[in-house]
């Protein structure tokens, strides 16, 4: 069943049942969440309207030369930023078809390839506000900054980011050896580059939409910085920015509208209702107290539950709906037990985010990034994911773990 309707479904029974009214559910929508998603994702298809991501793709393969390392690290690296300052199922649907045609057009096997940016692309949307829909709600409901996130998860994910991609290379050397004395594979990636360039060349840019676009998203990046400042959550600046870019470009409204994503704000909007009323009606406090409370009050132990919690079962079951869950126990959980340096939301965030990376059903990048190949006729297991995905996961979570408690030894 789709998640929204399945979503609305629980909200109906709800209002059926007179458990709520249609006058109480409104306020139980966090507004901010749904606001910084909407204006995103209109600024984002802009931009991909534009030819931005073409000529980026375009450019990076151009770099790569072929070589099948130079292929897993500069894509990574791009992967990973544009995860952290878009959202990670938009980067892989620009990322994958190019990584297809490269490793196809040379020869390679294109699996750890898909596999390897599906996963870069869970890690580096952890380093942001923005970056993945778990950080925008923690970052919604409890007033986070752009800067914190940043200045809190830059460092733990920049390290969990060089490690995977150690892992990565270290495990699947055989894939990525040298092509230089491989004539005939020099001779294809000169081809494929020539695809590529033609390709870009017959749909070509957009000035308007592109100068536009990167002034609009380079100016709602500085306000999200200066929040601070400014005092104007990201959920306004991003809703204000989208509308303005709409207007400069005189875009087809109807057409960028039909491609937001209608069903993941319905789905937001929904699950925001549900575990408001549970929250109202005391099940999440009584969760909090029978389970979370009665781990003790030592905070070490408290950080390594929840992040270890969060990272194993985001990997089985979808993270937004968890982190929506998690939110209002940790708040009970702070009330009685005010660790310092908001190092539990961090913890949350962590464990939510790259727990994704566990499974193939963990993230929807790993779904979009599978769903891509298996069109290319490339079938991906779920297996064959997690035997990448589970040790990463491990490897994520231990750093993250190391991260946080010396943090903690270090402003206790």
């Amino acid at each position: 069943m789709n998640k929204a309707v399945a979503a609305l479904i629980g909200v109906s029974f709800l209002l059926i049942t007179q458990i709520t009214t249609e006058h109480e559910i409104s306020q139980y929508v966090e507004l901010e969440t749904i606001m910084l998603l909407f204006g995103m994702m209109i600024i984002v298809t802009i931009l991909r309207h534009s030819g931005l991501f073409n000529y980026l793709a375009l450019t990076i393969a151009n770099l790569t030369k072929g070589s099948p390392i130079r292929i897993l690290v500069l894509f990574s690296i791009v992967t990973a930023v544009l995860s952290a300052f878009l959202d990670n199922v938009t980067t892989v649907l620009i990322i994958i078809p190019i990584i297809l045609e490269l490793t196809k057009g040379m020869g390679l096997n294109p699996v750890p390839y898909i596999i390897s940016q599906a996963i870069i692309s869970n890690i580096g949307g952890t380093a942001t506000l923005i970056g993945d829909p778990p950080n925008i709600i923690i970052g919604s409901s409890t007033g986070l900054t752009f800067n914190q996130f940043i200045i809190n998860l830059s460092i733990p994910v920049t390290i969990i980011f060089i490690a995977s991609l150690l892992y990565l290379w270290l495990t699947n050397r055989n894939f990525f050896k040298s092509i230089d004395s491989d004539l005939v594979k020099i001779f294809s990636v000169q081809m494929l580059l020539s695809k590529l360039r033609h390709r870009f060349l017959r749909q070509g840019m957009k000035p308007r939409l592109f100068n536009y676009g990167m002034a609009v998203l380079v100016l709602t990046l500085i306000l999200f910085i200066l929040q601070g400042v400014t005092g104007i959550s990201p959920g306004i600046v991003a809703l204000t920015a989208s509308m303005i870019l709409l207007a400069l470009t005189r875009s087809q409204v109807e057409k960028i509208m039909e491609e937001v994503e209608w069903t993941t704000l319905i789905f937001f909007a929904g699950l925001f209702i549900l575990v408001g009323i549970l929250e109202e009606e005391g099940i999440i406090a009584w969760i909090a107290e029978n389970i979370f409370l009665r781990l003790g009050d030592n905070p070490y132990f408290l950080v390594l539950v929840i992040i270890w919690v969060s990272g194993i079962l985001s990997g089985f079951l979808d993270n937004i709906p968890f982190t929506i869950t998690m939110i209002p126990i940790i708040e009970i959980i702070l009330q009685s037990n005010p660790i310092p340096g908001n190092i539990l939301w961090w913890a949350l965030a962590l464990g939510a985010c790259l727990g994704g990376n566990l499974t193939l059903i963990g993230a929807s990048a790993n779904i979009v990034s599978v769903g891509i190949a298996k069109r290319h006729g490339i079938h991906i297991s779920f297996l064959e994911f997690m035997k990448v995905g589970f040790p990463i996961t491990i490897i994520s979570l231990l750093i993250s773990s190391v991260y946080l408690c010396t943090y903690l030894w270090v402003i206790l």
